[in-house]
């Protein structure tokens, strides 16, 4: 393939999203060692910038070197050992990707299953809860496959309740709806950098409060990982400014100077403001979309502006659609996952692109395919 022929994409999907420019150019700095004190300085400031994007004081949040699976295998892997139990709420694909992993690792899983579409019925969390009395109880905040937006006040009260850590996935939310850790007493958390937070594909950041270092600390079986290893990866990314840095992987340096330029443009703009913005976008979209047939699957109290789920036309060939938008107008926009497969489709608007004139283009250019 001729690489100079590739071309720039509007980015509707579920994921990646557009960079900024600002962030394309923070990549194409120079590349220095990842012990560089120079570097060094770099990580620290971001570590900074992730505290106030994620609403949390923890000591322990920086990018871990991976995408948001990465994330997810790291709350696994150094939260759960074996004889312990695990409780995840499964309402989409990846609710169901935990569960699926912690199986894996032979943890005794309870998945609390709900209708994708629909936001997860406490009460029934909560009864698993009591039952079961596991040592973490996983739930996502935003759930990429449907669309929904989870309510997380009070949960992290009851979990801790019965002595269990809180998890939760954040990747599609961060940054572009209300994600309050310290407020909804979370413990582990994990994100991606390619959606909200306006980034390449290539860093997860992950947070982790002072119980869930505690539970840690008292694992009585080695962490079945050394890449994932929190004990391991503090050595090399530190809990504050300066000291001493061990070597651990070759971290990818330039992938943080991105996130280090995107986490600085949202806080230039300013959390709310970015909330907002994603919300009016969804609602643009949401709007225009209808007269063609396209109407939203989840309920508005429940959706996530960030990523809009809509269900089909009668008659749409939606995978040809899709197909045209890529090839013929340059946009891509996401089909859907499981059960909801050839019945939505998902539409990105995260980051740089959750504005009402990329929803102008995507509708002009739906207009010419159908």
């Amino acid at each position: 393939m001729n690489k100079s022929s590739i071309r720039e994409k509007l980015l509707l999907g579920p994921g990646p999203s557009n960079p900024a420019r600002r962030v394309l150019e923070a990549l194409a700095r120079p590349t220095l060692g990842h012990l560089d004190p120079d570097f060094l300085a770099i990580m620290d400031e971001t570590k900074d910038q992730l505290r106030s994007v994620m609403r949390t004081s923890n000591a322990v949040t920086f990018p871990l070197s991976g995408t948001g699976s990465a994330g997810m295998e790291f709350i696994a892997v150094n939260f759960l050992e074996p004889g312990d139990r695990a409780v995840v709420a499964v309402h989409g694909v990846f609710g169901l990707r935990m569960a699926n992993l912690t199986e894996s690792m032979g943890i005794e899983t309870r998945r609390v299953a709900f209708e994708w579409g629909r936001p997860v019925d406490r009460d029934l969390l909560f009864a698993a809860i009591d039952e079961v009395r596991p040592r973490l109880v996983h739930v996502v905040s935003g759930e990429t496959s449907t669309g929904v937006y989870q309510e997380m006040a009070g949960i992290g009260d009851f979990v801790h309740q019965h002595g269990a850590l809180f998890s939760v996935d954040c990747v599609t939310s961060l940054a572009g709806m209300p994600v309050e850790l310290d407020g909804w007493a979370v413990d582990v958390a994990f994100s991606g950098t390619q959606k909200c937070l306006g980034c390449p594909p290539g860093l997860a950041p992950v947070t982790v409060s002072p119980r869930g270092v505690e539970v840690f600390r008292a694992r009585k079986s080695p962490v079945p990982s050394f890449y994932l290893n929190l004990k391991e990866l503090l050595a090399y990314v530190g809990t504050g400014k300066g000291g001493s840095r061990a070597y651990h992987h070759t971290a990818p340096v330039n992938m943080v100077y991105g996130l280090n330029e995107a986490l600085a443009l949202i806080l230039e703009e300013g959390l709310e403001a970015r909330w907002k913005r994603h919300e009016k976008a969804a609602a643009t979209l949401i709007e225009k979309m209808a007269p063609l047939g396209f109407l939203p699957l989840v309920d508005p109290s429940c959706r996530l502006h960030p990523l809009t789920t809509l269900r089909l036309p009668d008659g749409l060939d939606e995978a040809a659609v899709r197909a045209r938008l890529l090839s013929q107008e340059g946009i891509e926009v996401g089909g859907g996952l499981g059960p909801l497969a050839g019945k939505i489709w998902r539409i990105g608007l995260m980051g740089e692109n959750a504005r009402t004139e990329v929803v102008d283009r995507l509708m002009s250019a739906l207009n010419r395919q159908l």
